[in-house]
């Protein structure tokens, strides 16, 4: 999103499964910084799991993640401006919906984006 909360770029990706949610939501961040490096300027990215954004914050208090946060802290280098922000669940329901969609692909799913991709499910209108 830009400064006025504009979604500039999204994507998804149906990951194998993950050892538990957290190492998901790990997995889905490191994803999202290798693909922002590729495709956008973005230095910004939101989550709405606090926990992550405690172990970006604290990696030393999450031992049982020190290869993924070391992955995210190499990552964290190529972004002078790095910032992650909690995203109150009732505004991130597009990216919500993107993960349930993917999870539910039989076949491997990766889309970036500016928009939702034709072939892609729409979400219902609120």
């Amino acid at each position: 999103m830009d400064s006025r909360e504009n979604i500039q770029l999204m994507g998804t990706r149906n990951f194998t499964r993950c050892e538990s949610a957290l190492h998901s939501e790990v997995e889905a961040l490191r994803w999202a910084m290798e693909n922002m490096l590729q495709h956008s300027p973005c230095q910004s990215f939101g989550t709405d799991c606090n926990e992550l954004i405690a172990m970006i914050n604290e990696p030393h208090e999450w031992p049982r993640f020190a290869t993924e946060l070391e992955k995210i802290e190499t990552l964290q280098i190529c972004f002078p401006d790095f910032k992650i922000t909690h995203v109150p669940r009732v505004r991130s329901q597009l990216p919500d919906f993107l993960a349930k969609t993917a999870r539910s692909f039989r076949r491997e799913l990766l889309f970036i984006g500016c928009s939702i991709p034709v072939w892609l499910p729409r979400p219902p209108q609120a």
